[in-house]
């Protein structure tokens, strides 16, 4: 009979930073600590937290990610134990493009491919989705073996909860993780299941975002708007 372990996960986006204002891809080089507007967020997301129980926490090494664990943490005088698994998604070559409407364009296109099943495709020197997921299946291997009932909080990215959480949570939870948008400093709940070669997760909650209110709701786009010119005026499209 196998060992496995059941465990409680909070996935926290990071607060708003720099890169979400200016559109900029940000996988290791690029590494903007929070903005004002993105400690609001997550000052709020602490007091939010404050009275749940939390065992423990870990971050992403990006400064956004770990700053705002840093403050979600502290009510709780607890540690945050950074994890390079958790890291956001290596769009390799892109992340020294500029962000234009045409490399996100790229960059949406391949997550395209990801969602029709094409998981091998990957950015040029960077990640496909099975090399990302396999990482960050990796990380939550590391925080939950030998752990049983658990709470354990981890702050990190957008592209990499996605893509995980679709991969361990099975099939029956991709349409709530296609109609929810993943706000800074929304919070995703999963329970996991820990083997010895394996995560499976059941998803409880994805991405909340109630907890925000007054400048800290006022979100960024997870995608950037560009602007274009139609038939003599000016008209902003998102990039999907």
């Amino acid at each position: 009979m196998s060992t496995q372990y059941t465990n409680t996960i909070y996935l926290i986006r990071h607060g708003e930073n720099l890169a979400n204002v200016t559109g900029e891809f940000s996988y290791k080089r690029i590494d903007y600590s929070l903005t004002a507007k993105g400690v609001l967020q997550a000052q709020q997301t602490a007091a939010h937290l404050h009275e749940w129980h939390i065992d423990e926490f870990f971050s992403s090494p990006l400064k956004r990610a770990r700053e705002t664990a840093e403050i979600i943490a502290e009510p709780h005088h607890l540690p945050v134990t950074l994890f390079e698994e958790f890291r956001e998604l290596n769009v390799g070559d892109l992340e020294d493009a500029a962000p234009t409407a045409e490399n996100w364009d790229y960059h949406n296109n391949i997550l395209a491919q990801w969602y029709h099943g094409h998981l091998d495709v990957s950015f040029p020197n960077g990640e496909s989705f099975l090399t990302l997921t396999e990482r960050g299946k990796r990380g939550l291997h590391k925080v939950t073996w030998g752990k049983q009932g658990r709470v354990i909080a981890i702050a990190g990215h957008a592209a990499i909860f996605t893509a995980l959480v679709s991969a361990i949570c099975g099939p029956e939870s991709l349409e709530t993780i296609r109609r929810g948008k993943k706000h800074n400093c929304s919070i995703s709940e999963i329970e996991l299941t820990t083997s010895e070669h394996d995560v499976v997760g059941r998803l409880v909650q994805w991405a909340a975002c109630t907890h925000l209110s007054g400048e800290a709701a006022n979100f960024v786009p997870a995608v950037p708007e560009f602007k274009k010119q139609s038939a003599g005026t000016e008209e902003v499209t998102q990039v999907r």
